[in-house]
This record gives C-alpha cells, sequence and structure tokens, in this order.
C-alpha cells in the first residue's frame, strides 16, 4: 500500500527551501554590490546582480504562494 503524501510536509520543505536560498541570494547580492564601482560599472557584476535579484524576487513570489496555503 503507497504512503499518503503529506501535502503540508511538502509544502513546508519547499518554503524551508525557498527561504535558504533567498539567505543565499540576499549575502550574494550584499556582496555584489560591495563589487560595484562608484563609477563605471562593470558590464559582468551588474549582471550577476541583475540575475540574483531576479531570482530573489521570484522565490519571494513563490513563497508568498506557498505560504498562503
Amino acid at each position: 500500500m503507497p504512503k499518503k503524501v503529506d501535502r503540508d510536509k511538502i509544502d513546508q520543505d519547499k518554503i524551508d527551501d525557498i527561504k535558504r536560498r533567498m539567505a543565499v541570494l540576499e549575502n550574494l547580492i550584499i556582496e555584489t554590490k560591495s563589487r560595484l564601482p562608484a563609477h563605471s560599472t562593470k558590464p559582468p557584476v551588474m549582471m550577476d546582480l541583475l540575475d540574483y535579484e531576479d531570482e530573489y524576487d521570484a522565490l519571494q513570489k513563490k513563497l508568498t504562494e506557498l505560504e498562503k496555503k
């Protein structure tokens, strides 16, 4: 007989994973911003920052959706 899947447990695991990744991204964003020069921003550094911020925003939306359930 297959085990019953605990939906709440799965959702909580997803929430925990998202929060862990968001914490990592927060640190990456801070570190990347510290590498930005006051003038003449380097495109690769700016691209890294934008990628981290985009991923953070997407995870924030996903987290909000999961917490509404």
